[in-house]
């Protein structure tokens, strides 16, 4: 009789939440999953199993641009949700609470600052420096050293007797999150040897108290710029994370890309970039069209962050994509649904087609539409850094090189797989064969 009695009680209650909720929450009307709208936990377990990625995905190819993932949460894919969030009309969302995880150090630094306001100190400092700026970028100095570590890469490449894991072992995700790291460390170290964040650290801290730095690096900006306004541990917790940065991403892109490309489906496409490549050995990499659309397919289909960018909506709502959103929602957009969604802009969207970019139809709504980078002024400061090195990389690989899956990988092992906030092949490894091209076999 009892168990009557309580389930009674809770049938009851559900109705009354479900009454109080259909009745007084403006997110009633946004589309989602009927348990999406009294719980979290279905987004919760997806986040656990690193499958929110393609979950929200999903949700959206089912219910459209605007999907209610949680009763407080809403994810969009249109452009005009995209400015309104990041872009200058969006100022007053700040960061959620999610980017505690990316403290450095004990300190903010321009990544994890939640309000805009300190935000755009940092922005501001890096962008006086100039550090990230495409102009800078393109300078001998940098270049040369893109070059150097390009050109190694190439050669191991070349040399590799069997297959090649182009998944670069050093690239050290568990850096993505150090504070997340050193709490984890202790059961970690029962069963491996720790090595990553405390050499990584040491590597910082130690570099950060020479004053013979170049002078074209972030840290001998901070220094030159700044003075004594920054602490040591302030300079090192922000070199910090622009280094595990440009670790992480671009070597995300360029594993998921150079194995699209070894695909026997992409043949055509690795072939066309090698003919470019030949044939215009002398030129510089950024005035290389084919070679340029390469990339920005890649970034389109494979975008080293393509997770949700939480967003918290301002004290008294914002009207997003024409949805009313009241104050505290948690808002965001994630890459790959933004750049796979909107068919209007990439017809067959699933489809890796670098030949989308060399037409000029439709350019500035594609360029528009990319969000590989984030958007607005918290976008990625070292965008400009992060495609030259991905340019020259493809280069001198593939004018000297073609590339085949190795026989023991698939499909499935290659499939994205969140890693907090970036994501990695599923399998952990990227095995690929290498060859000589012969010129001749160009067209």
């Amino acid at each position: 009789m009892l168990s009557f009695n309580v389930l009674g009680c809770a049938l009851i209650l559900c109705v009354v939440v479900f009454s109080w909720r259909r009745f007084t929450s403006p997110l009633w009307v946004v589309p989602g999953p009927f348990l999406s709208r009294f719980t979290s936990v279905p987004l919760r377990w997806h986040d656990f199993r690193a499958n929110r990625t393609p979950y929200i995905h999903k949700l959206h190819l089912t219910y459209g641009p605007a999907v209610l993932i949680a009763p407080n949460e809403v994810s969009f894919t249109s452009f005009e949700a995209v400015k309104e969030i990041y872009g200058s009309s969006g100022s007053g969302y700040e960061k959620s609470n999610f980017y505690n995880l990316f403290t450095v150090f004990g300190r903010r630094t321009m990544f994890s600052t939640l309000d805009k306001t300190s935000a755009s100190a940092f922005t501001h400092w890096v962008f006086a420096f100039n550090k990230y700026a495409n102009s800078n970028v393109m300078k001998p100095a940098s270049l040369s050293g893109i070059q150097n570590l390009v050109t190694e890469f190439a050669r191991q490449c070349e040399d590799g007797a069997t297959s090649v894991d182009i998944y670069i072992k050093g690239r050290l995700l568990i850096l993505h999150a150090p504070t997340i790291y050193r709490y984890a460390s202790k059961i970690i170290n029962l069963f491996f040897e720790a090595r990553a964040t405390p050499l990584a650290d040491a590597f910082v801290l130690q570099r950060s108290r020479y004053p013979d730095t170049a002078e074209f690096t972030l840290l001998s900006r901070l220094r030159e710029k700044l003075g004594d306004q920054l602490t040591e541990i302030d300079v090192s917790a922000e070199c910090l994370d622009h280094m595990v940065a440009g670790i992480d991403t671009t070597g995300d892109v360029l594993c998921f890309l150079m194995w699209e490309l070894s695909q026997p489906r992409s043949e055509h496409h690795q072939a066309r970039l090698r003919e470019e490549l030949l044939r215009n050995p002398t030129e510089a990499f950024d005035k290389l069209p084919y070679l340029d659309s390469v990339v920005q397919e890649g970034l389109r289909c494979f975008p080293a962050i393509p997770m949700s960018l939480p967003r918290v909506v301002p004290d008294g709502g914002r009207v997003i994509d024409n949805v009313q959103v009241p104050g505290g929602t948690i808002v965001s957009c994630q890459a790959h649904s933004v750049q796979r969604h909107n068919e209007h802009v990439f017809p067959d969207p699933d489809r890796f087609d670098p030949g989308r970019w060399m037409s000029s139809k439709g350019a500035d709504e594609r360029k528009r539409h990319i969000f590989a980078f984030s958007y607005g002024g918290r976008g990625c400061v070292g965008k400009h850094l992060a495609v030259a090195e991905m340019k020259l990389l493809l280069r001198e690989v593939y004018s000297r090189l073609q590339s085949i899956p190795d026989p023991t990988m698939s499909d499935d092992s290659m499939r994205s797989h969140d890693q907090i906030i970036s994501a990695r092949p599923y399998g952990q490894k990227c095995l690929l064969h290498f060859m000589r091209a012969s010129e001749s076999n160009c067209p």
